[in-house]
């Protein structure tokens, strides 16, 4: 019996070690306030965008919850002006797979919006499918619907500054690769729809989330805004919802163990978009609210500058 006590201690103490050391991010410090600033939250009626989003709205900020599910963002938007006391959170429909829906809403906000200082682009999907477009899903939505909207807003973002544009990429883009030739021909980096190769195509689009913010910091510098792209922690959200129902039901219990949950995952999201003293960190990348190193991929400025390109005319912005 004591042999078994002190089994399941040892076990309890590593899982604290674990959970505490690794796993548990740390905490955005910033005590700054946001009244009279706008913001965008991608992808917000869920996960850490809702909880970014919600943050922000206790700041003061004008929180528009850019989403595709309607029924969804309203009852978001409904929660967060309750729990903050913001009425000034809104909800403004965003599908980032479709081109068309990411002109009409950067239409629609530049023609409603006199303001906009902080762009945080949090969406983000892993599975099969390709967008209205004809791109792979994780490709599609993940990079090129952000890049687009972030080009289209870019004015505006400029206008207000100091503004900032976070871009939520994921530890995984060290596994990334960019495959020019297959993604100009409207596919995405692979093509077949195992969850390996849907995990493939989701570490491809988190290296471009990196190298379009390099490069955008290249674009933008001696401008009033900075950019900032970041790995949020291994977070417990609905991106694998198009996973089986097999692996969700094996991924939940270790997600209820050692994933962080969205306001803790959300926290390295407002270090960036908030923290002073920043600007120098422009097109850097950050985990657990400070700056690391990217992948030997994610530092090579040529290749952000080709995806840049290719994103351009994927896009039809040049």
């Amino acid at each position: 019996m004591s042999a078994l006590l002190c089994l399941v201690a040892g076990a309890l103490c590593f899982y604290v070690i674990v959970y505490y050391g690794v796993f548990r991010g740390a905490r955005c410090s910033s005590l700054v306030k946001l009244n009279g600033k706008t913001a965008i939250v991608t992808g917000s009626n869920t996960g850490i965008g809702k909880a970014a989003a919600l943050d922000l709205a206790k700041r003061g900020a004008r929180v528009i919850l850019a989403c595709r599910n309607k029924d969804k963002a309203e009852a978001a938007a409904f929660d967060i002006r309750t729990e903050s006391g913001n009425n000034q959170v809104v909800f403004m429909p965003l599908d980032l797979a479709s081109f068309k829906s990411v002109r009409s809403f950067a239409e629609t906000f530049l023609k409603t919006e006199p303001r906009l200082d902080i762009l945080i682009n949090n969406a983000g999907v892993m599975g099969p499918g390709h967008t209205e477009d004809g791109f792979g899903m994780a490709f599609g939505v993940n990079h090129l619907g952000h890049f687009l909207l972030t080009n289209l807003l870019l004015k505006q973002l400029q206008q207000c500054g100091p503004s900032r544009v976070v871009t939520v990429a994921a530890l995984l883009h060290r596994f990334g690769r960019a495959d020019f030739p297959l993604l100009a021909s409207k596919n995405d980096s692979v093509s077949a729809q195992s969850t390996w190769h849907n995990l493939q195509a989701y570490c491809n689009s988190k290296l471009c989330n990196v190298l379009f913010t390099r490069e955008l910091a290249n674009r933008l510098e001696g401008t009033s805004v900075t950019c900032y792209s970041l790995h949020p922690g291994v977070v417990s959200t609905e991106l694998c919802r198009c996973m089986s129902l097999w692996q969700q039901l094996l991924l939940k219990p270790l997600a209820k163990l050692f994933f962080l949950d969205p306001e803790g995952g959300s926290q390295t999201t407002l270090h960036c978009a908030l923290q002073e003293g920043l600007e120098p960190l422009s097109g850097r990348y950050f985990s657990n609210c400070a700056l690391q190193q990217v992948g030997a991929k994610g530092r090579d400025d040529a290749l952000a500058k080709k995806l840049w390109e290719v994103s351009e005319r994927l896009t039809r912005l040049s």
